[in-house]
């Protein structure tokens, strides 16, 4: 497989992880092995999930909890006047904590990247608008952590 499919399944289920974690409050070593153990490269219900790179994706899950308050100040900054982080939707969430989280912290992977991949998560949740929405978050994000 390569290793540009195995960090896109990373990406997916990162979401996820952050997903559960907010939703549930499970303590973040118990949701990682839960992941490691169940879902990254399993078969659920006849749905094989593609093999992640389980590195990428605990940096991702890990690296957005860390730093979660500087992840959310950085995407309230950039919406519109009115908005705040908690009136998206919790998929939303946690598709912008964690391409910006990449933005921030992964600048081995270029940005354009980083946008494209997360734009193919949200796609898998929401229509055009939302992606839309998403695209322009993320590449104000990076212009202002990467001054790209």
């Amino acid at each position: 497989m390569s290793r540009s499919k195995s960090r896109s399944a990373a990406r997916l289920a990162a979401v996820q992880a952050l997903y559960q974690l907010e939703m549930e409050e499970t303590k973040l070593p118990v949701l990682l092995h839960e992941f490691h153990q169940h879902r990254l490269g399993a078969t659920i219900e006849d749905a094989t999930y593609v093999a992640a790179e389980v590195t990428f994706f605990d940096d991702i899950v890990k690296g957005v909890d860390a730093r979660r308050d500087e992840i959310d100040a950085l995407i309230t900054d950039h919406l519109a006047e009115g908005w705040t982080l908690q009136r998206l939707d919790r998929p939303l969430r946690q598709i912008l904590r964690a391409g910006t989280y990449e933005l921030m912290a992964r600048i081995d992977v270029p940005t354009a990247t980083v946008i494209s991949e997360y734009l193919d998560v949200a796609d898998a949740f929401y229509d055009k608008r939302e992606k839309g929405f998403a695209n322009g978050l993320l590449d104000g994000i990076a212009k202002k952590v990467r001054g790209q």
